[in-house]
């Protein structure tokens, strides 16, 4: 069997699964803030986790995804859970007595839903619209991280230079366009959320409409560019923009064959049938983080 832990901006989810990626076990917990209660968040999960089970973790294999850059299991700039730099895995292994394999939550996110959608040899992007944006990418049956470990970082990708500015100071960001932080930044109104300018939008609120009319804007974009870059054979849509429901998809599809109507080349890459809503109701990015730890991807 193995552990995955999912440290995520709001709760922390550990399961335990077994070689199949099933799982057998599952405790989630707010997320803590600071290096000091992220640790703690994990160990407690992880450990109840086990407990439902009746193993020690140390007897486990152990995954873990994070928001961050990571590199050697020392994970920088987690800014959502106000972590400049810690050495996760080094943390985790003092704890629980067995190393863990340390991931970008996304990645992992990205390795679940290829397992879960039954691996073999297809590529995939995993497109998450959550308080940020970013794709993981499993190319051939591997994660792809690129030289840099920047690979999938589209948030940043310009579609409009004479777009909205992002918090990274550029125009017309899919960040900016089609997640929760983009939405709110365009909003401009303190403490709220992407759901507020959603309701507002609903209500009729013509400013909180052109907002999102925007993200659906930057979801056919970004599906776009995922496609004509790695010609993906999937790209699945996940993240907690998709609370939003049929309204957010369908119009990022009605924009898809918008463009495929005038463009022959891309009405035959079929972009709108290429994106696909995550419809599993499973921990997919603490299963892949578990799967990490057993040597997947």
């Amino acid at each position: 069997m193995h552990l995955g832990i999912d440290i995520g901006g709001t709760k922390t989810d550990a399961v335990v699964v077994d070689a199949d990626g099933a799982v057998r076990a599952r405790r989630t917990l707010p997320s803590g803030r600071g290096a000091a209660a992220v640790i703690a968040a994990a160990l407690e999960a992880a450990r109840d986790a086990c407990a439902q089970v009746g193993v020690e973790p140390a007897s486990l294999t152990i995954g873990i995804g994070t928001p961050g850059t990571v590199v050697d299991g020392v994970v920088s700039h987690a800014l959502n859970l106000q972590v400049d730099r810690l050495d996760l895995a080094g943390a985790i292994e003092a704890a629980l007595g067995a190393r863990p394999t340390v991931d970008n939550d996304v990645n992992a996110a990205a390795l679940g839903a290829y397992l879960l959608a039954g691996g073999g040899d297809r590529s995939m992007a995993y497109l998450n619209l959550g308080t940020g944006l970013a794709a993981g990418l499993v190319l051939d049956g591997r994660l792809w991280r690129g030289s840099r470990g920047a690979a999938g970082e589209i948030g940043h990708v310009s579609v409009d230079p004479a777009g909205p500015i992002g918090s990274d100071g550029l125009p017309g960001g899919l960040e900016t366009y089609a997640s929760g932080a983009g939405l709110t930044l365009q909003w401009g109104v303190d403490g709220a959320s992407g759901a507020d300018v959603v309701a507002a939008a609903a209500a009729g609120d013509a400013r909180a409409r052109a907002i999102c009319d925007g993200a659906m804007f930057g979801l056919a974009s970004a599906v776009r560019v995922l496609v004509l870059t790695l010609d993906v054979d999937e790209v699945v849509v996940a993240g907690g923009m998709t609370a939003w429901g049929d309204e957010l998809i369908g119009g990022a599809r009605r924009l898809l064959d918008a463009w495929a109507a005038t463009s022959p080349f891309l009405a035959s890459l079929d972009l709108a049938a290429r994106m696909r809503p995550l419809e599993l109701e499973v921990p997919v990015a603490a299963i892949g983080a578990a799967m990490r730890g057993g040597g997947h991807g």
